[in-house]
């Protein structure tokens, strides 16, 4: 990403940029990050990263370290944390020809996506490979089992036949696939066994995400702990991160962005919780874009209408938040959906201007970067 980089180009509806309000503008969410800030590596103890907290008020700074979070929070606080656990859904295979082909199962929790029998899964999957991927090639895996491809759903996007009954298909993820980490995180050769320990949340509990809720990684047992001491509860609810939360910005009017959805669930124990948190007016801080979305996703007329569901939800300026009023995220690539929401819920100024600083103060940005108190 260029400083000072212009937008000049058409959206998918034909306006050009000049007539898009600044806040729709994707151009609004476009910063310049140094290469050398990018995070390859989380830090040594999970709670140590760096912490800039943020003022959404005012827009005031702090600079502080994680494990100083639960000074930043009051007793009467209650943090919403996201208990998913990332499938090893990366796959490496080959053509017949001999191409390489790179493979992401998505939504590997989910039933059987297609028409598969007792003794097969087909699964939509993002591919990249050399040259075209036909309906009815083969990809061989490198443990001999062959993949069939039954249909080209879009662009990079495949229908693939698994030869694995789906009672079986996660615990074949197991033994054949890898941790989908980020294409910006450069894994060096024998960083696997960490990896994929630390892509991970210390509180993961349910199998289902191709992305971690990074936003997690930072919490240790120890900051759990101090929290509950403080009297802060600490509650779990469920979002399996899908392509919906990494897919780029496409269109120059953001509001042409559409998410794809990915399943959620809140458990009737903590719906009803919840409900009492917010007419006792109890401070609700969601860790992460994903509790974020699926709070305030199910959540209509002064209580949880659905505690099981998919949420599509695409928070930008100007959105109403219903039920979070502070927040814990990292720091996010340009032009995302996700740093729009944070936006969103800061206030562009803000966290443009918090971006600014934490790039002066060589902060470390991305998945295993540091993170932001926002309150």
């Amino acid at each position: 990403m260029n400083k000072g980089k212009l937008f000049d180009r058409a959206d998918s509806e034909g306006y050009g940029s000049m007539e898009i309000p600044d806040k729709f503008r994707l151009s609004t969410y476009s910063y310049y990050l140094p290469p050398e800030l990018i995070a390859h590596q989380p830090v040594d103890c999970r709670d140590h990263s760096r912490l800039l907290v943020i003022d959404r008020t005012t827009g005031k700074l702090r600079h502080n370290r994680f494990f100083e979070l639960p000074s930043f929070l009051d007793e009467s606080d209650v943090v919403v944390i996201n208990d998913t656990q990332v499938i090893p859904a990366a796959l490496n295979g080959k053509k017949l020809s001999g191409g390489k082909v790179q493979m992401l199962v998505l939504d590997p929790a989910s039933k059987d996506s297609g028409r598969g029998d007792a003794d097969c899964t087909d699964k939509i999957c993002l591919f990249r490979t050399s040259g075209r991927l036909k309906p009815g090639s083969i990809i061989l895996l490198p443990d001999g089992l062959e993949l069939l491809v039954l249909e080209l759903i879009a662009p990079g996007r495949a229908l693939v036949r698994f030869p694995v009954p789906t009672s079986e298909f996660q615990q074949f993820l197991q033994r054949v696939g890898s941790t989908p980490l980020p294409p910006y995180i450069k894994q060096v050769q024998g960083d696997e066994a960490k990896n994929c320990k630390r892509y991970q949340t210390i509180y993961s509990k349910v199998p289902g995400s191709v992305a971690a809720p990074t936003a997690g990684l930072h919490f240790s047992s120890q900051i759990l702990e101090k929290l509950t001491k403080k009297g802060i509860d600490v509650v779990k609810i469920t979002l399996h991160v899908g392509p919906g939360t990494f897919m780029p910005i496409r269109n120059n009017d953001i509001r042409l962005h559409k998410m794809e959805p990915e399943s959620y669930s809140i458990s009737e124990t903590v719906s009803t919780f919840l409900e009492k948190c917010i007419s006792s007016k109890r401070r609700i801080v969601a860790v992460g874009s994903t509790s974020m979305r699926a709070l305030e996703s199910s959540f209509s007329e002064d209580r949880f209408k659905k505690v099981v569901g998919y949420s599509d939800l695409f928070v930008i300026p100007g959105y109403k938040f219903k039920v979070v009023q502070g927040m814990i995220t990292n720091f996010h690539l340009p032009e995302s959906t996700l740093l729009a929401l944070v936006c969103a819920f800061a206030g562009i100024d803000n966290v443009i201007q918090a971006y600014k600083v934490a790039v002066s103060e060589n902060y470390r940005f991305y998945s295993y970067g540091d993170a932001c108190l926002i309150i």
